[in-house]
C-alpha cells in the first residue's frame, strides 16, 4: 500500500527540481498536481519538509525565496534540491514497480513523466492499465450478480464508474502505443497520432 508521504516527499521532490520554491508556492502547485479533491494542509505540507531536510534531500534557505510573492510577516523561505536530493528524486520517479502505478500515486508519477525514461514510463503506464483492467471486470461482474437488486440511480451510478474505468483504460493503451513506437524507433509511422487522446 502507498503510503500519502511516500506520494507527497515525491511531489515535492518532482516541484523543486528545477527551481527552489517556498512553501505558499510548493502548496499551491501541489494542489494543482495532486487535484483539488486531494488539496495538501500546511499541516501535512511543513511536516514533510522538515522530514526533507532531516534528510538532506532539500535545504532551507530565507535568501533564495522570491522577493515579493508573499505579503506578510513570517520570514519567507526557500526550499530547494540538494544533489542527494536529487540522487533520491531520480531513485523514487524511476520505481515502476506496483506502488507506481496505484491511485495514490500514478498521478504524481505522470506528472513526471517528462523527467522520467522512456522504458520506465512504459512499465507504469502497463501496469497501470493492467490495474484499470482488473477493476474494469470486477465492476462488470458485480453488475451482472446485483444488477436486479440495484435501484436505477445506484445502477446508473455504477455505469458511470465502468465508464470511467473503460475511458482510462483506452486512453493508456493510446499512450502505450505512443511510448512503444517511441522506443522501437518507428519514425515511418507518421499517420499514428504523437499524442494521447482525452480520456
Amino acid at each position: 500500500m502507498v503510503r500519502r508521504s511516500d506520494v507527497l516527499e515525491l511531489a515535492v521532490l518532482g516541484l523543486l527540481r528545477d527551481a527552489p520554491l517556498h512553501g505558499y508556492e510548493l502548496r499551491k502547485r501541489l494542489t494543482a498536481l495532486l487535484g483539488p479533491f486531494r488539496a495538501i494542509s500546511y499541516g501535512s505540507l511543513y511536516p514533510c519538509l522538515r522530514r526533507l531536510v532531516d534528510r538532506g534531500w532539500i535545504e532551507a534557505d530565507d535568501a533564495a525565496a522570491e522577493p515579493g510573492v508573499l505579503a506578510g510577516r513570517r520570514a519567507r523561505i526557500a526550499y530547494e534540491l540538494t544533489a542527494d536530493g536529487k540522487e533520491q528524486l531520480s531513485r523514487l520517479r524511476d520505481e515502476s514497480g506496483p506502488t507506481s502505478w496505484e491511485d495514490d500515486s500514478f498521478g504524481v508519477h505522470f506528472a513526471l513523466f517528462g523527467q522520467t525514461p522512456a522504458d520506465v514510463r512504459l512499465r507504469i503506464l502497463e501496469g497501470r492499465r493492467t490495474r484499470m483492467q482488473e477493476r474494469m471486470a470486477e465492476l462488470r461482474e458485480s453488475m451482472a450478480r446485483r444488477r436486479e437488486r440495484l435501484d436505477r440511480y445506484t445502477l446508473a451510478l455504477q455505469e458511470h464508474g465502468l465508464e470511467a474505468v473503460e475511458r482510462e483504460v483506452r486512453w493508456l493503451t493510446d499512450l502505450i502505443e505512443t511510448e512503444r513506437d517511441e522506443l522501437g524507433g518507428h519514425p515511418d509511422r507518421s499517420n499514428r497520432r504523437r499524442g494521447p487522446r482525452n480520456p
